[in-house]
């Protein structure tokens, strides 16, 4: 299995705000990529990181110039406005021999190595594998007024993570088959879904937090502050 990683770092990051991308922020002495990057170095299984950034990125290189690590770390390519589009630009410009893709978000930076292991574990067997932590809030589904509609079993249910990751033929056909309306997708794995294909779950980490607000940069700087 040859794996290649998307790492997603294109978004307008509107949700955090302030001048400089949340990606390059440092923390605990590092740019927040570099403890990314860092932490995909975990798994050995890992052969290339494709980074698809921002159309008018200019600090990238600045950034990772001079680090070192045990898988290939690609030029980059310009995203798109939408996730999708940044997918498909990745995937096009990954070597030929790679054949697992996982699609890995920026702004989280700490996949732990057993995460790591158990998604591509999964993925080896099925094809298919997402992270997921139990939901422990009772959560309701309401409709457009605010009435809510139904309960749903939490004990079925998961929150996601990321990489995401599927074989990279299935992730091709999957945007093919949903390219008129990807925009209403919301993760990598609901795409692979409404394209016919099953999404299995791996073990999650409540670690695995995504960076999207100043509140979550406040706990990422507390956390690893305390390591």
């Amino acid at each position: 299995m040859q794996v290649g990683i998307l790492l997603l770092a294109a978004g307008s990051g509107k949700r955090f705000g302030g001048m400089l991308p949340k990606q390059y922020i440092t923390v605990a002495d590092k740019p927040l990529l570099i403890h990314t990057l860092n932490s995909l170095a975990k798994e050995e299984r890992i052969r290339v990181v494709q980074p698809v950034l921002a159309e008018n990125d200019w600090l990238y290189a600045d950034v990772v110039k001079g680090h070192q690590f045990p898988f290939e770390l690609l030029p980059p390519v310009a995203g798109g406005a939408e996730r999708s589009i940044s997918m498909q630009r990745g995937l096009a410009a990954l070597p030929d021999s790679i054949d697992m893709v996982g699609v890995h978000d920026a702004a989280r930076p700490l996949p732990s190595k057993k995460l790591l292991k158990d998604v591509f574990d999964v993925a080896a067997e099925h094809g298919t594998a997402v992270p997921g932590v139990a939901v422990h809030d009772t959560i309701k589904v309401i409709d457009s007024e605010g009435r809510v509609i139904e309960t749903p079993d939490r004990a079925m249910l998961r929150a996601v993570q990321t990489p995401q990751v599927a074989r990279r033929e299935w992730f091709v056909e999957a945007i093919e088959k949903e390219k008129d309306r990807l925009e209403s997708h919301t993760d990598d794995a609901s795409v692979l879904e409404a394209a016919g294909f099953s999404v299995y779950i791996s073990q999650g980490d409540s670690l695995n937090r995504k960076i999207t607000t100043q509140a979550d940069m406040e706990w990422l700087h507390s956390h690893l502050g305390s390591v």
